[in-house]
């Protein structure tokens, strides 16, 4: 069968569940599946759980699911950019489960490795410690922390091809290889799909095995935060 779909609601039929978890690649705005998310917010899909870094903002990104209130909880890093994200937390409307940003870079790929937990010295002492085991390595205290696993996971690459083979630019890439291995079912957009074989092989950061549907879609690519200054004379 072909990895191959015409559209963002075509490549998620059959996907999408109330109550589901997902991963959704994505630093601020750089390298967010922006038509996947979309196409998530029009399935109606409710009571959502989204592993991702942030929540994009208002009105973009997964700040479109906030507003419709499809998303339960959250799993992140960061949320300083979303006021919506903002008050439906304050006014206890949304679950957040927050992590320092490498233990939630290492949940995730520890959840695609098949690693249930590891032990890290990263949150002793604070908040992120309270409920967690500890354990004593050379005299050091550790929390454990689990891995992360998704029913879906909603990623975008640079380019990629049928077998669903991808490469991604620059920090665009950020924790999507992760997440395509944690994810049940990976579904990737790109800006381009190419021939099987023009990928070179050294450059291909996730390996189509990971990847069970693909489309080929244009992104607005937002800029999160745009700072200019005058230009000298």
């Amino acid at each position: 069968m072909s990895k191959i779909y015409k559209t963002a609601s075509t490549a998620l039929e059959g996907l999408t569940l109330n109550g589901m978890t997902v991963m959704s690649g994505g630093f601020g705005l750089c390298g967010i599946a922006e038509n996947l998310i979309v196409a998530l917010r029009d399935s109606g899909a409710k009571d959502l759980t989204v592993i991702s870094n942030n929540a994009g903002v208002d009105g973009f990104g997964l700040g479109q699911l906030l507003e419709t209130r499809q998303i339960k909880k959250m799993v992140s890093s960061y949320v300083g950019e979303n006021k919506e994200f903002e008050r439906q937390y304050l006014g206890g409307e949304l679950e957040l489960e927050f992590n320092p940003q490498g233990t939630l870079a290492e949940r995730i790929r520890a959840g695609g490795a098949g690693i249930p937990g590891f032990y890290t010295k990263t949150g002793v002492g604070t908040l992120i410690a309270q409920g967690k085991e500890h354990k004593d390595f050379e005299g050091e205290a550790y929390i454990m922390e689990t891995g992360l696993k998704a029913d879906l996971s909603i990623i975008k690459a640079w380019k990629g091809d049928a077998e669903g083979n991808l490469t991604f630019k620059a920090t665009a890439r950020n924790f999507s290889p992760m997440m395509a291995m944690a994810g049940k079912v990976t579904v990737a957009e790109v800006d381009e799909i190419v021939p099987v074989g023009t990928l070179y092989p050294n450059f291909i950061h996730t390996p189509g095995i990971f990847v069970q549907r693909i489309i080929e879609a244009e992104c607005e690519k937002r800029i999160e935060q745009l700072t200019t200054r005058e230009r000298s004379t």
